[in-house]
């Protein structure tokens, strides 16, 4: 068995765990910290929206030759290089065989000609070769609008979702906060490293919305098995979710590096290689957010969850419990009562076997009933007295020390006189 395959095994059992809910304020301020750069970034430097979303002026040139990704960089290199403002940082990508795309920002008619003899000297092509087109904001305005709405219908779905299966609002509640981290750490790489948002964008952002959902789904699953019934497997529930976190570890982690892998090579090679490329747009919003939503399921849904379920009732009883148990583990002998003449027979300590009686045991173990109420008085209860002796023809000896059950029979012993001794 492989070192990962004996880690995975050790965290599912629980012979090796990682405390997630105990360290929460840790996961609390690491996020809050992630998300204050983020909304800062948005304040200060704004999203650089593409062409679709602000409007410009789009070149197709046809090559019949075919068109090259060098010949794509080398137009983009030329026409940044104008000192145009509206044009310093061109768009440029193939599209098909034998054309090229360039999307540069609104243009004046002297800026638009001086593009465009651009082209054709670099190129080598002929103005019937370039088609020009103006490209409106309108459209953009109605992909946000498109996208806002497809935003809140999803989140309207995913608490009915989470509701409806787990029967428990406040897991709607921690898996909707943690995909609003995640969606404001995304929108804050976009500003801060100043990629173009354009559809490709709005759609890698829905995506990572499903992606980051279903992580935290498949822990919340495991935390409902896990805490079924608390009284009958004897540990609290901040415990249960932390083993549910620790079990589905492994297979969070597996499940998005297998994910982030393709989408880094993309991303490499949208950004490095290609330069600009939609697929650049989409591989970045892809990468953050299945980074950031993996992240979110494991440190920020579970430690969440716990937070708002802490007051509870069945929780509250469960955690006393819990430090019941754990302060008889420290000492056994605390939880033994002091002695008092009022004592049930059986429970003078100084009672030992063959004197008069046997010893009744030490309870080795609180009962959850002992700990029904709040408030209740932590301890043992004392069992009930020894029925006395009965039947015809016996008495019951005066008692020279407290009497315990015998082991040897269901009641108690007495004893008879001598037939010379009775009348």
């Amino acid at each position: 068995m492989g070192r990962i395959s004996r880690l995975g095994n050790s965290l599912y059992t629980g012979e090796r765990s990682i405390d997630f809910v105990g360290r929460r304020w840790l996961w609390y301020a690491i996020s809050a910290a992630i998300v204050v750069i983020a909304i800062l970034g948005l304040a200060t430097k704004g999203l650089n929206y593409g062409i679709e979303f602000t409007g410009g002026t789009q070149y197709k040139v046809t090559i019949a030759d075919g068109a090259t990704q060098e010949q794509a960089d080398d137009i983009r290199e030329a026409i940044g290089g104008l000192g145009i403002p509206n044009a310093d940082a061109p768009v440029v990508s193939t599209s098909g065989q034998n054309s090229i795309l360039i999307q540069v920002e609104e243009l004046s008619n002297a800026e638009s000609v001086k593009v465009n003899q651009t082209i054709q000297d670099t190129l080598g092509v002929t103005q019937q070769d370039i088609s020009q087109d103006q490209i409106g904001a309108s459209w953009g305005d109605e992909v946000k609008n498109r996208a806002l709405t497809g935003l809140v219908v999803f989140l309207i779905l995913v608490v009915l979702f989470i509701w409806a299966y787990f029967r428990e609002w406040k897991m709607s509640a921690a898996a909707i906060v943690a995909l609003a981290h995640d969606v404001v750490i995304t929108v804050g790489v976009y500003a801060l490293s100043g990629f173009e948002v354009t559809p490709a964008t709005v759609t890698g952002l829905l995506t990572i919305l499903g992606f980051s959902l279903y992580d935290t789904v498949v822990v919340f699953d495991k935390i409902r098995e896990n805490t079924k019934n608390l009284r009958a497997n004897r540990t609290t529930y901040a415990a249960a979710a932390n083993l549910a976190v620790n079990q589905t570890l492994v297979r969070s982690i597996n499940t998005s590096l297998v994910a982030l892998i393709p989408v880094g090579a993309i991303l490499y090679v949208s950004a490095v290689q290609l330069g600009a490329s939609s697929l650049k747009d989409l591989a970045l919003a892809l990468f953050v957010g299945m980074a950031a939503g993996t992240y979110s399921s494991i440190f920020i849904a579970t430690p969440l969850l716990v937070h708002i379920k802490s007051n509870e009732t069945e929780i509250v009883m469960a955690e006393r419990r819990a430090k019941a148990r754990a302060r008889r583990e420290a000492d056994r002998y605390a939880s033994v009562p002091a002695f008092t003449e009022d004592m049930p027979i059986g429970s003078d300590p100084d009672t030992g076997p063959g004197r008069g009686g046997v010893l009744v045991e030490e309870r080795d173990d609180f009962d959850d009933d002992d700990f029904d109420e709040p408030g209740e008085e932590v301890g043992p209860r004392r069992p009930a007295p020894a029925p006395e002796a009965m039947g015809r023809g016996r008495t019951v000896p005066t008692s020279q020390r407290p009497v315990g059950r015998s082991s040897a029979s269901g009641r108690q012993q007495p004893t008879r006189q001598p037939k010379s001794k009775r009348k």
